[in-house]
């Protein structure tokens, strides 16, 4: 598959529709430039977690880990 991109004077890039589906690429995700010589590879960067990315997402205000979760609790209890 060859397709073409525009480089803004920002130094930005849209990557194509159907390369950013063949990487499996979505909004926010991470592109690794790597260089081979004169020619370079563009490779999806993959959290070891899937799911790191909504840490915390559901617990605004409370920090994490057992101790977080007990001071919220205290905190909600006026203790």
């Amino acid at each position: 598959m060859t397709r073409r991109a525009k480089i803004t004077s920002k130094g930005q890039i849209t990557v194509p529709h159907e390369i950013r589906r063949a990487l499996g690429v979505r909004p926010g995700d991470s592109l690794l430039f790597e260089q081979k010589g004169s020619e370079f590879l563009v490779k999806p960067v993959k959290l070891d977690d899937p799911f790191e990315k909504y840490r915390g997402i559901g617990t605004p205000g409370i920090a994490g880990g057992r101790k977080g979760v007990v001071r919220y609790f205290r905190r909600m209890r006026g203790r």
